[in-house]
């Protein structure tokens, strides 16, 4: 496999070189292509989700892997010919006299590493693709080992809309993954766990590959005592209970105001029962991906358990799990926690949700600073001065206010992580950007402007007339 990826590696590289520059209507054509591909292969994709998560609904697949994808990729569509044009910049003095121009160009990269994790295995290839075809890349995918029968799929279909030279993907485990990450890409994006992404940021800087690292974390979601609390309620239990919770961007755990506990509580619980009224039996709600995963989740919850927490089960239909051979779980919400616990120190991942609760705001903020900087921070709250010094003292990946997960959403902000909930950002222009080279371009006029600044030898008049205006306060 290490050599049939070497092999892809040098071919695409190679035809990539071959083409420079390659006109827009090639990228518009690849982007054409991968919209193709997408809707012609939809339910395919659902049914290879489903089977790979225990369940999964068509729906949910079609809305959170299928559509942000061709949404992503109409939209670069649309855009990255004015993305393309790059940038008049001003010359600066002395080298910058009378008739010299610069700019910025936008040039492909190359070949772009795609490491996938098996959440969205659909959305996490193919949104970031719009990106890399956008700026005019190739690119070499490697899919998630937990969820086969998606990457199955996508080594039969990929090679039926691209020729092996401008989009190859290669399936298969752990060996697998460390050998694609070593490989000397132009660029490398991969989504997935922190611990993992420092294995590929070592692996990549063997080659000195630049990266992108889309992470996790634990999200706070922090409540205001101005929150209407109904919506909050609502709009968490939507945002932890998608895909049940496996989601990098999902309200890991709630900061509320002591006195409110109770009443945010009860939302969230009136939220979960008004979209999922049942959960064993209802094909609304995901399974957890495998035994692994659930064996871990339920680790937290004895884990929790034995520290003293309050375990808080939101089983709408009171269905009995226990006699479910699936790996489906209902949402637990966590009272009196504390940083011991595990579910405190690890991306939870699943539907677990832990609440803290403070005095003031300030306190809420001195914990979130005291943590790993996380991917995402929800705010709820009417209150703009509260929100302003939220957002002014705390550092994230990114912000929603007053709903959860959805800045993921907005196609023309960048989305990224900062410190461990990753580094660099894709999406719209962002992504265009990431996936391009910055190329600085400087044009001399055909006068001696080296002579005439005084930075030829021998150093006299002008060099001292240079000096004295560049080096004043």
């Amino acid at each position: 496999m290490s050599t049939d990826m070497k092999a892809i590696l040098e071919k695409q590289r190679a035809s990539f070189t071959a083409a420079m520059p390659e006109p827009m209507s090639v990228r518009r054509d690849r982007m054409d292509r991968a919209i193709a591909l997408l809707i012609d292969h939809k339910d395919d994709f659902a049914k290879a989700v489903s089977a790979d998560f225990g369940h999964r609904s068509v729906e949910q697949t079609l809305m959170t892997d299928i559509m942000p994808s061709v949404s992503a990729l109409k939209h670069a569509k649309k855009h990255f010919e004015n993305w393309a044009r790059g940038e008049k910049r001003k010359p600066t003095f002395p080298l910058g006299l009378i008739g010299a121009k610069a700019n910025v160009v936008y040039q492909p990269k190359g070949v772009v590493g795609v490491v996938a994790p098996w959440n969205f295995p659909i959305g996490m290839v193919m949104v970031p693709m719009a990106g890399i075809l956008a700026a005019g890349n190739r690119a070499m995918v490697k899919p998630s080992e937990f969820t086969e029968e998606v990457s199955a799929l996508f080594a039969e279909v990929v090679p039926k809309y691209f020729d092996e030279t401008e989009m190859a993907v290669f399936t298969g485990g752990v060996e697998v993954g460390t050998e694609f990450s070593s490989l000397p890409f132009d660029h490398l994006i991969f989504t997935g766990a922190t611990p993992v992404g420092k294995h590929i940021m070592r692996a990549a800087a063997e080659n000195l590959v630049p990266v992108t690292l889309e992470l996790g974390g634990k999200s706070p979601t922090i409540i205001g005592r101005s929150a209407d609390k109904k919506k909050a309620g609502e709009r968490i239990a939507l945002g932890k209970m998608m895909n049940a919770g496996q989601i990098c961007l999902a309200p890991d755990y709630l900061m509320v105001p002591k006195e409110q506990e109770a009443d945010v509580i009860e939302s969230v619980r009136q939220g979960v029962t008004a979209m999922y009224p049942t959960l064993l039996h209802n094909d609304d709600y995901t399974s957890i991906v495998n035994g692994r995963n659930f064996e871990r989740l339920q680790g937290y919850l004895e884990d929790a358990r034995e520290k003293g927490a309050e375990l808080i089960e939101v089983n709408p239909g009171d269905e009995d799990f226990t006699s479910s051979n699936g790996n489906k779980m209902p949402l637990t919400i966590l009272r009196n926690v504390n940083d011991d616990m595990k579910v405190m120190q690890e991306e939870i991942f699943g539907p677990i949700l832990p609440v803290m609760t403070y005095e003031s705001m300030d306190q809420a903020i001195d914990y979130v600073n005291a943590h790993d900087r996380p991917l995402g921070l929800y705010y709820f709250g009417n209150d703009k001065n509260e929100e302003e010094h939220v957002l002014g003292k705390t550092v994230s990946g990114g912000v929603t206010v007053n709903d959860v997960i959805f800045h993921n959403a907005m196609e023309d902000l960048p989305f990224g992580g900062i410190g461990p909930s990753g580094m660099g950002n894709y999406h719209g222009a962002d992504g265009f950007k990431t996936f391009s080279h910055m190329r600085a371009i400087f044009r001399q006029s055909g006068l001696d402007v080296a002579g005439i600044a005084g930075f030829k030898p021998p150093y006299g008049k002008a060099t001292a007339k240079t000096l004295a205006k560049e080096l004043k306060k």
